[in-house]
This record gives C-alpha cells, sequence and structure tokens, in this order.
C-alpha cells in the first residue's frame, strides 16, 4: 500500500519550518546574545557541514540512533507482553499496575547517575536508560488498548469457535494495534530524550549527546543547534517514513481510522 504524498501538506510543512528559522535568524541577528552563543542559519549550516564532510556527525548519528532503535525493541519485548497480560488477567493488572504508576513519573535521567554506578560509564548504561523510558508508555497504551476491546467482539469470535489464540490474533490484536503504534510514537520521543541524557551523563565515545557536550565545553554552539537538527531531521523521518507507513498497512489499511484531510 503506497502512503500518499499531498504537495499541500508539505508546503504546509516547509512553510512552519521557513517561520522557524527566520525566527531564529532574527534573534541570532538580534544582538541579544553574543554570535558564539546564538549563531545565525549560516554558521549552523557551516558547522554542519564540516561535521558531515569529516563523517563525525554521520557516525554520532548512527550510534545514537542504534541505542535508540535496540532500546526501544527491547522496551517492546518487556511492555506489549505485559500490557497484554494486564488488560487480560486482573490479578496481573492489580498486582503491575501500582508499580508502573510508581516508576512511570521518575525520569528517566534519575536513574543515570544510579546505572553508572551499577554497570560503570559506555553504553549499558545509557540504553539500560532508554529501556525504562521507553517502557512505560508502550505498556500503558497496550494496557488501554485492551481494555477498550469491545466484549461483544470477543463474544462473537468464541460464538464462532474461536480459541484463545485465535481470538487474540484475529480479535485481540488487531483492536490494540492502533494503541500500540501510538505507544510506540511515545516511546520513540522518550527514547530520544533518555539517549542523549543519558549520553551527556554516562560519557560513551560516541553519540549525539556527546557532541552537544563536547561542543558546550568549547562553546560550539554552532555544533550543540547542528546536533539538534540532525536529533530533529531523523525524528521526522521516522514519524513520515516509518510510523505513517507501518498505520497505512495496518490500522488505516484496515478501515480503523479515518483519513485526515490535506
Amino acid at each position: 500500500m503506497k502512503i500518499a504524498f499531498s504537495w499541500r501538506a508539505f508546503w504546509r510543512g516547509a512553510a512552519g519550518l521557513a517561520f522557524l528559522l527566520l525566527v531564529w535568524e532574527v534573534f541570532a541577528r538580534s544582538g541579544f546574545f553574543s554570535r558564539a552563543l546564538s549563531p545565525p542559519l549560516g554558521s549552523i549550516a557551516n558547522a554542519l557541514w564540516q561535521t558531515f564532510a569529516d563523517g563525525s556527525m554521520p557516525q554520532h548519528a548512527l550510534v545514537t540512533l542504534g541505542r535508540v532503535l535496540l532500546g526501544i525493541a527491547l522496551s517492546c519485548l518487556i511492555a506489549i507482553p505485559l500490557g497484554m497480560l494486564m488488560g487480560r488477567v486482573r490479578a496481573m493488572e492489580r498486582f503491575f499496575l501500582p508499580l508502573v504508576s510508581v516508576l512511570m513519573p521518575i525520569p528517566s535521567l534519575a536513574w543515570v547517575p544510579l546505572f553508572i554506578l551499577w554497570f560503570g560509564i559506555g553504553n549499558i548504561s545509557t540504553i539500560l536508560v532508554v529501556i525504562y523510558a521507553a517502557t512505560f508508555p508502550m505498556v500503558y497504551n497496550v494496557w488501554t488498548g485492551v481494555r477498550s476491546i469491545n466484549p461483544l467482539w470477543l463474544r462473537a469470535a468464541s460464538a464462532m469457535g474461536a480459541n484463545r489464540r485465535a481470538s487474540f490474533w484475529k480479535v485481540v490484536w488487531p483492536a490494540a494495534l492502533p494503541f500500540v503504534i501510538t505507544g510506540l510514537r511515545l516511546s520513540f520521543g522518550r527514547a530520544w530524550i533518555a539517549v542523549v541524557g543519558g549520553e551527556l551523563l554516562a560519557s560513551p565515545v560516541w553519540g549525539l549527546g556527546k557532541v552537544i557536550f563536547e561542543a558546550k565545553e568549547f562553546l560550539n554552539a554552532d555544533v550543540m543547534l547542528a546536533a539538534l537538527i540532525v536529533i530533529g531531521a531523523l525524528g521526522l523521518s521516522f514519524e513520515r517514513v516509518v510510523f505513517q507507513a507501518l498505520e497505512a498497512r495496518t490500522i488505516a489499511r484496515w478501515g480503523m481510522v479515518a483519513a485526515a484531510k490535506r
């Protein structure tokens, strides 16, 4: 199934981005801060070009993206089965929901010092922070999705001879999938916050958080902003390519979401 492309939506997004760039350029040239602290767009573009030309920025971005994807994959292995069990088994819900409610408000970055004490600086601590940040939005959304299933659907499936396994794959999973995708989107956003903060504190050799931290030490605001642009571009790419494609091939194809006017 092809993803519909709308020039109207494209130009609206481009106009919003152009407005943001214009606001920043005006702010940078206003003299409120020095050029070293609020570099104009030309300086940022130059820093972005230089870091891509020497290969450092792509390497940092790939390492950070790898940590995000690995952390989200591991969190899905934990969160999706747990959310399903909480939604289907009342005893599991009563046991795990208080734990999830207690742990979810704790900022993921608050765990970084403890993870560093346990596992040292580097990849393990950073990935654990990502797993922690990404797990709870997924658990809540999967749990909500399973609980929102109309009981009549399950009764109808049972009346037609479906066993538990068939009911899960034909009723429970498709009905909960919109919530799973929403949880994945939220987890992806929280994972980026966690991974950059983890890289700032856990000090791995590579990573966009490392770029930001080192640029801050040398007052290279243009490099810091270039790294932020890369993070934003990766987030936009995943939203427009991965998540929309996943939605188009599943819940939109099944008629479970209304087509929004572009």
